[in-house]
């Protein structure tokens, strides 16, 4: 019985040391994630080009709800996460923040697209981000966010390859 009692001691035990070690290593993580929320910014702002999309910077909304006379933002984004917005737009305390979002520009950046409606014309400011402050204001999702979007692009392409190769590989038999 004895042996027992020990062996289990001993598994108490370092069930203690893995939690003391996983806390720890949690720290550090933590200490450096707008470090790491940043390089990955950098890494992906080249394949933002192809795969973001073209924002509204502003348009008309007519009657049913359909956009015309439409702006859109140079450079393409992709969407990471959207928050209660603020009360006011930090370029203009006049419009009201009708709904706020975080998104990576092909600029490598973190903004948050904040858009307002007047009546029939809605426009939007980008209101600049740090990495830290993105995660504080939309949390760790935003970097959940961007590895899923990552993910699904490679597996994206992973597919259209694997279509090409068959289609060639057919196209070929014949010859």
């Amino acid at each position: 019985m004895d042996t027992i009692e020990n062996g289990y001691q001993a598994l108490l035990k370092k069930i203690d040391e893995m939690d003391s070690k996983r806390d720890a290593l949690s720290d550090e993580v933590r200490s450096h994630e707008a470090e790491l929320m940043s390089r990955m910014g950098e890494m992906t702002a080249p394949l933002v080009g192809r795969i973001g999309m073209n924002m509204l910077r502003r348009g008309k909304q007519d009657t049913k709800g359909e956009m015309y006379d439409t702006a859109f933002y140079e450079k393409k984004m992709i969407l990471l996460g959207k928050t209660d917005p603020l009360e006011h737009r930090p370029d203009d305390f006049n419009k009201k923040v009708v709904d706020q979002f975080c998104v990576l520009s092909e600029d490598g950046k973190f903004y948050e697209l904040m858009y307002s409606s007047e009546g029939i014309i809605i426009d939007s400011y980008p209101n600049p981000l740090t990495p830290g402050d993105a995660l504080q204001i939309y949390g760790h999702e935003i970097m959940v966010m961007l590895y899923r979007a990552m993910r699904d692009y490679l597996e994206g392409q992973k597919e259209l390859l694997d279509a090409l190769e068959k289609t060639i590989a057919f196209a070929l038999a014949g010859n």
